[in-house]
């Protein structure tokens, strides 16, 4: 299969992606929306003509977004909390062209659980996001050309999914890994939608943003920070050569959701606007520095027998 390609490049920003693109008409949901790079996805449509929801835990911190753009709103959506996502499914009415699944937590240094037991990495980024497409299946479906766009990382490399204790109940509880896994089943949740809904004219696809300076990172340490580039030994915030900006970060997300140039383009994991390079996973990759995932993509991510896998495992807990 050849791998897609676009006229863009790592810096070209979300709303230069869409530039001639019109979304007058078009509905889209973003998880998230916010802050940081779900609020330049949400601008990048908006900007468009699309009318956004702007799906987050905190309505009141989307207020400044709706005032920014008129033809956005926001509603209530709380991702480790399934009866929030029932209602917020519940609530929705008529098609949905595009969900971009963009919320998540990072590397919580503690094991978290919500209140059924999921762990909150895995809860926030994975299952909630299942069962907010799923329970609008219907809705992307009466859109015709429905698109769902999970957004994942280059630490889908670092950790396949752990089949056997997902919700680390038995196995110790490692931020990274269980990053790392939560960020490996978003990319299958697209696999799975693109091997079971593409006779209803749905596609799905992977973003991964790169490096960014964003609130997500709010949990690593300090080590952490220094190992990426992005704090010195005095704690000062540093922006090396390889980080993006939010702009630009959300790029490859509002490119997924709307350009007419991924038309029919399913099943696939996109970073700085192009298809990335399938390899073996490897949970040593960061040995090579920060730069070592970009453009990959590890083969347990996009495994079609894995990503069947969790889709029944999905539909079992949620």
């Amino acid at each position: 299969m050849t791998r897609a390609t676009t006229p863009f490049s790592p810096r070209t920003t979300a709303t230069e992606v869409l530039a001639g693109v019109d979304l007058t008409g078009r509905r889209m949901i973003v998880t998230g929306g916010a802050s940081g790079l779900g609020a330049e996805t949400v601008r990048a449509l908006a900007r468009a003509g699309a009318h956004v929801t702007i799906a987050t835990r905190n309505p009141a911190t989307a207020m400044a977004m709706t005032e920014e753009f008129p033809d956005t709103e926001v509603a209530a959506l709380d991702l480790a909390d399934l009866g929030s996502v029932k209602a917020f499914c519940s609530a929705w009415d008529g098609p949905v062209d595009a969900i971009v699944a963009n919320a998540g937590v990072m590397m919580l240094p503690e094991r978290q659980v919500n209140a059924v037991g999921w762990e909150m990495q895995l809860a926030t980024n994975y299952l909630g996001h299942f069962a907010l497409v799923t329970g609008l299946h219907g809705a992307l479906r009466s859109a015709e050309r429905g698109r769902v766009v999970t957004v994942s990382s280059g630490a889908n490399l670092l950790a396949g999914f752990d089949f056997d204790d997902p919700q680390y109940e038995r196995r110790t509880y490692d931020p990274l890994t269980a990053y790392a896994q939560s960020k490996t089943a978003d990319v299958l949740l697209a696999v799975g939608i693109s091997r079971r809904w593409a006779a209803d004219g749905i596609t799905a696809n992977t973003s991964a943003p790169g490096v960014v300076h964003t609130n997500l990172a709010r949990h690593l340490d300090a080590a952490t920070l220094q190992a990426l580039g992005a704090q010195d030994a005095d704690g000062n915030r540093l922006t090396p050569s390889h980080f993006k900006t939010p702009e630009q970060g959300a790029a490859t997300s509002a490119l997924l959701a709307a350009s007419p140039l991924l038309d029919g383009v399913t099943g696939r994991y996109f970073e700085n606007n192009q298809e990335a390079e399938v390899i073996k996973g490897d949970p040593g990759i960061l040995a090579g520095g920060p730069e070592a995932t970009v453009g990959l993509v590890a083969d347990w991510s996009v495994d079609p027998a894995a990503a069947d896998r969790l889709w029944e495992y999905a539909i079992s807990v949620v």
